[in-house]
């Protein structure tokens, strides 16, 4: 069986989910750094983990591109990927990223841990901040005197007054919140 994106994808979240400590909350296909890339899975526990999927026919070679959108946007980044691109992944992930190869067992996907996620030292608060929408960077302020800068101003004045640490966890909680708010509507 060759194993693509949905598949691992499928088997990925069920694992998470299933893990003795479990996410908070599992978001697909969340749109990052102002839109520029789109996070297969992320697993929001105290702070966001972003799982980053490449199945045996995918470029493996992408993560170059999209580890600038993930570096900034995440503390935890893993690459979930096959065997056939083991070699190339480690080579050019960064050293911060785990990797997990997926492989087919008994018509089951297993995975097989490479190496663990580290705190990933590229995370900035401004861009990290750009993944909320303008309505969640407000109720961080809960200041209604900034309602009508842009965007990109109120990343600017929240990051300027935030450790990492506690904003990734502001972000993570808002994220959270969005995705229960979108699930009952």
């Amino acid at each position: 069986m060759r194993l693509n994106d949905l598949e691992i994808r499928k088997a990925l979240i069920n694992k998470l989910e299933t893990q003795t400590v479990k996410p908070r909350a599992i978001v697909e296909e969340l749109r990052v750094y102002n839109g520029n890339a789109i996070a297969d899975v992320v697993a929001l526990y105290s702070e966001a983990h972003c799982y980053e999927i490449k199945g045996e026919d995918d470029k493996v070679e992408r993560v170059l591109v999209q580890s600038k959108y993930y570096n900034s946007s995440f503390r935890k980044i893993t690459l979930v990927t096959t065997v056939n691109h083991i070699e190339k992944a480690t080579s050019i992930c960064p050293d911060y990223w785990g990797i997990v190869v997926a492989f087919s067992e008994n018509e089951a996907v297993k995975f097989r841990h490479i190496r663990g996620a580290k705190t990933n030292p590229d995370f900035s608060k401004e861009l990290a901040l750009l993944t909320l929408w303008k309505s969640e960077m407000l109720s961080i302020l809960e200041e209604p005197k900034h309602q009508r800068k842009p965007r990109d101003v109120l990343a600017q004045l929240i990051s300027s007054n935030k450790k990492k640490a506690e904003l990734s966890s502001n972000i993570c909680d808002l994220l959270i919140t969005r995705r229960l708010d979108t699930a009952i509507c």
